[in-house]
Parts: structure tokens; sequence; C-alpha cells
């Protein structure tokens, strides 16, 4: 049998072959993805920045928190974050956070601790903001 022959032969099969036009529906049960550093202090606020140069962007699609802030640690959550994002920025111009290296860093702002690295991601700065524990302030 010559190729076309054979080629000609399973498209034929294929076609006439009874398939189930029903897509099996599948539950992986994957609990929501962990966006930034792991840590296992709660209330914690992670998020995946998103680098440009020396630029960071914070995407809201991309963060996660567990636990629950006291409404005086959100305030201070939302007073802060700029604040840290451009220590961050002139973190990344020093060289002290460097894309193509994993470093951490720890930066504190208004009873806030703020773990910090690049993981070596070329790209993304991986961040962790929980409320500073008494004993480190």
């Amino acid at each position: 049998m010559s190729y076309y022959a054979a080629s000609r032969s399973i498209n034929i099969n294929l076609r006439s072959a009874k398939v189930p036009n029903k897509i099996p529906s599948i539950s992986h049960n994957i609990a929501e993805p962990w966006w930034g550093l792991n840590h296992t202090v709660t209330p914690c606020f992670g998020a995946r920045l998103v680098q440009e140069g020396n630029r960071l962007h914070y995407l809201a699609d991309r963060s996660s928190i567990t636990g629950t802030f006291s409404d005086a640690d959100l305030r201070h959550l939302d007073q802060a974050f700029p604040v840290l994002l451009k220590q961050l920025e002139l973190m990344l111009i020093s060289g002290e956070l460097n894309p193509c290296h994993q470093h951490g860093v720890t930066l504190y702002a208004k009873g806030l601790t703020c773990d910090a690295d690049t993981l070596g991601s070329c790209g993304y700065v991986y961040i962790a903001l929980y409320p500073t524990p008494a004993t480190a302030a």
C-alpha cells in the first residue's frame, strides 16, 4: 500500500469514527494560588509585582490575603504600600534587588513588615506584607 493510500485510509477511518461530542467535567479541587512569598504568618498579604526596568507594577489579580487584618492594619497597609514599592524600586536601581539572582530583603513601615525577593525570576518581585510582631519592632 502506498503512503497516499495509507493516509487516505486513515482519514476515512477517522471520519467514520463515532466520537462523543461531550467534554467530561473534571474537578481538580485546586486551592486558589498564592501570589507572593510563602509565609507562615497570618494575616498576610502577598503579591507578585511585575518588574519593568526599575519600575514595579502591582496587579490586583496577582495578589492574595490570608487571615483577617485589623482595621488599623488595613489603613497602615493602604498608607505604606506605595512607600514600600518606591523603596523596592530604589533597591532595584542600587542593585540590592537583582532580577536575575535570588536575594531577600526586609522592609518595615507603619507597623508592617515587608519581605521581598525576585527569586531569580527575571521580571517579578514577590512580596509578603504582615503586621510586625511585637518582639521584632
